[in-house]
């Protein structure tokens, strides 16, 4: 069972499917996505056609041991790509569904991969040898060998400040909230992220007149890729346990010496990411999140020339204002939200036809109900840091005693607080990859013909594999 559809579930189902083919093994996988956008996910389900890939092509295969596997599928499109062209997000996406597809046509012996639209809110165990439950919020069960937790970022996180009404945008990536913003009203982003680089180019290409804000306690922006790239830097780092200071330094050295190139060393820094976060000290890493992490992301996380021209363009004319600052209060009315912020210790206000939260996803775990429903039972602890779940390097979570569970698995952003660098496609497929052994050995020790059929219309379309599937909630 995989909890999650988007990419890291998908990358999760392309592994196990080619995994199963090469072992000549039948598999049964259920992915299970809440708003039933399997392949797309929340990054690929944008229709804009503006939204652009953050990396070029050459680096987004979905299949860890193919690096060209996504530019044959181009070409095989009729798109007449290099690998340093960025793909629009919604065309990717078409190739995650895509793929997808493909590797459930291939399962072999009778194997299958079922997708199921629903929202797991609970997770029980029994005894030994017996399967894992998963409850639906529909009421029903499904019983699995293994469980993969691949939920991938969660929502942001609610303001306090903020009072709610049909002219706040809590989660600009649900289903149907970017068509809101697009009336010509001015919008008011609070994040100056990726998320805010999307929404402006969204709303400002509907209608010519509309004005986006945009405000963040350090009005930083996205940095822009260079193309062709750099190539990464390698980097000599230290052994042992790691200083917060002594690794900033040696990055600032790094960068000095590969002629003041730090696109370079960025690339060659970040594999070595999670190894560098596991050596920092827990106070370490605090101070990170506190003081570095932003300078960070706007770094690691660039975008293509093309958007970065368009977020100039529009600075320019005055159509995006970004300011740096912090949101005090915002008091919605019928057609309005009246904000107040603190800008450089000056107070302000603003009245704007849209407020949108673009804050990026919830950093604490317990705010999403399944995970903190695992955490209470005590079949998972938060990290540290509570950014995630903790869990062992190769993806085994941690119960409440610190023991790695054998049969619940997790990757992706879940890892956030383990591995810090885990939200990219080229981090999650190989995550995806190195989990697949594992799970087929589990899954072959779990024997699940043996388990009872699960109940309710999922269960019965799973314990029917061979009967189509056309209730309600599957697709």
């Amino acid at each position: 069972m995989i909890v999650g559809g988007g990419a890291s579930g998908t990358l999760t189902a392309v592994h196990l499917s080619r995994g199963a083919q090469a072992r000549a093994r039948s598999l049964q996988v259920v992915l299970v996505d809440r708003d039933g956008r399997h392949g797309w996910g929340q990054a690929y389900a944008t229709t804009d056609p503006h939204h652009l890939l953050n990396a070029c092509a050459a680096k987004m295969s979905a299949v860890a041991d193919d690096p060209d596997h996504l530019l044959r599928w181009t070409h095989g499109q009729g798109l007449n790509l290099a690998g340093s062209d960025f793909l629009p997000r919604r065309t990717y996406g078409r190739y995650l569904r895509e793929l997808l597809d493909d590797c459930a046509r291939q399962m072999p012996y009778g194997g299958r991969i079922s997708q199921l639209t629903g929202t797991v809110t609970a997770l029980t165990t029994a005894a030994p040898g017996r399967p894992l439950r998963l409850r639906l919020s529909n009421g029903d069960r499904i019983d699995a060998d293994a469980v993969v937790l691949a939920t991938g970022n969660r929502p942001p996180a609610p303001w306090s400040q903020i009072e709610a009404g049909p002219r706040y945008v809590a989660d600009p990536w649900g289903p149907g909230a970017l068509t809101k913003i697009c009336d010509g009203s001015p919008v008011l982003v609070v994040g100056t992220g990726l998320t805010m680089v999307d929404l402006a180019t969204t709303a400002t290409r509907a209608d010519k007149d509309t004005v986006v804000y945009a405000i963040s306690r350090h009005g930083l922006l996205p940095r822009r890729h260079r193309c062709p790239p750099s190539p990464a830097a390698e980097m000599s780092l230290p052994g042992g346990e790691v200083r917060l200071a002594e690794l900033m330094g040696m990055v600032r050295a790094a960068i000095k010496s590969n002629g003041g190139d730090w696109q370079g060393v960025i690339d060659g820094l970040r594999p070595h990411v999670p190894d560098l976060w596991a050596r920092l000290s827990i106070d370490d890493r605090r101070r990170f999140l506190t003081s570095v992490a932003r300078y960070w992301e706007v770094h690691r996380h660039r975008i293509p020339p093309a958007t970065a021209a368009r977020i100039a363009s529009l600075q320019a004319t005055g159509r995006l204002k970004v300011l740096r600052g912090r949101l005090v209060t915002a008091t919605a009315g019928r057609d309005e939200m009246r904000v107040r912020f603190d800008s450089d210790g000056v107070s302000r206000e603003l009245r704007v036809g849209w407020l949108v939260n673009g804050t990026g996803p919830a950093a604490e775990v317990t705010g999403d109900p399944f995970l903190r429903s695992l955490i209470d039972s005590g079949l998972a602890r938060p990290d540290p840091l509570r950014l995630g779940l903790d869990a062992e390097e190769a993806g085994a979570v941690l119960d409440a005693t610190g023991r790695p569970h054998d049969r619940i698995f997790a990757l992706g952003p879940m890892l956030r607080g383990v591995r810090y660098e885990t939200t990219a496609i080229p981090e999650i497929r190989a995550q995806a990859a190195a989990l697949v052994p594992r799970l087929l050995e589990t899954i072959a020790s779990g024997n699940s013909s043996s388990h009872g059929a699960p109940s309710g219309p999922a269960g019965d379309a799973i314990a029917n594999p061979g009967r189509p599937i056309l209730r309600s909630g599957w697709r």
